[in-house]
């Protein structure tokens, strides 16, 4: 009787476990490991050994919202299954993290043992590497599309989770963006590999096409199209894709919505007008009017 009580309330813990979305933790070797459900996504989150002011829980919640943030933005999250080993470091904050491709997806990210709960919930770093499995894998020279889009993707998913405030996100790109200006000597983002232009000189790539896709989409499109489209055709941390293949993916995302206002100008102007389609290009190449990423 008392063995039936014990597997039934075994049961109905792992039960509990699974409706929140949060497996029962794991030890092994001192480390201790659960596991996070982001919509039919695998977290695995490691806590590595050692003393820490934060709790399991409070560290759990961090990875959640992150996810979360990132499952938002893309519409799932980026890939099938992710690890993620938190390291213990001495002092206070959320310090250098890391995401690499191989065995499905990993994230190292070092947290102060001395951290507190509140910083946690200020932290964007974590977010910034998750957004990497959501984008191909680069030669070294583009490294800095990947960091770019780490950096501009991250504060408008906070935002769309309802994480951050727009009020913020604005201030701080007016704060940072001038980080990614070209200085003198500059010979362009593949071959500028300072952390300025890689970083932020992405960033500014991102804000700038953000900004002409909706208007050349009548605002029906923004950047997230092209990059949920990107995730979509199997762009993720853990293929090798040339740069140009991405923007082909990104672009052919955009085409439908082109050709669909392009269609509805033309039909208006033709039976309002009586004129052929063909006429209203005479004198210009069809490749004038399309948009380029």
């Amino acid at each position: 009787m008392v063995f039936q009580w014990h597997c039934r309330a075994a049961h109905f813990a792992l039960l509990c476990a699974l409706l929140c979305g949060c497996l029962p933790a794991r030890t092994t070797g001192g480390d201790v490991t659960s596991t996070l459900l982001i919509g039919g996504s695998k977290i695995d989150v490691t806590i590595e050994s050692g003393e820490m002011r934060l709790s399991q829980a409070e560290l759990l919640h961090w990875v959640q919202t992150a996810a979360e943030a990132v499952a938002t933005y893309y519409g799932r999250y980026p890939v099938p299954h992710v690890e993620i080993h938190i390291i213990p470091v001495h002092g206070t904050g959320v310090r250098h993290g890391q995401t690499f491709g191989y065995d499905g997806g990993l994230i190292k990210i070092r947290v102060g043992k001395q951290t507190q709960a509140a910083e946690l919930g200020n932290d964007w770093m974590l977010t910034h590497e998750m957004v990497h499995l959501s984008f191909p894998s680069m030669a070294d020279e583009h490294h800095w599309i990947e960091e770019g889009i780490a950096v501009y993707v991250e504060p408008i998913a906070r935002i769309q989770a309802r994480q951050m405030s727009a009020e913020q996100m604005w201030a701080d790109l007016v704060r940072d963006m001038q980080k990614g200006l070209p200085q003198d000597g500059d010979r362009g983002l593949d071959h500028t590999h300072s952390w300025g232009r890689t970083y932020w000189g992405g960033a500014l790539f991102c804000f700038v096409a953000d900004v002409e896709i909706r208007k050349q989409t009548h605002n029906e499109k923004g950047l997230q199209d092209a990059l949920r489209g990107i995730l979509n055709g199997g762009g993720d941390i853990r293929h090798d894709w040339e740069l140009v293949e991405a923007f082909k993916m990104g672009d052919g995302v955009l085409a439908a919505v082109r050709r669909a206002i392009t269609g509805a100008q033309l039909s208006k102007e033709s039976s309002s007008e009586g004129i052929l389609p063909s006429a209203v290009f005479a004198g210009r190449s069809v490749a004038d009017f399309r948009p380029r990423l």
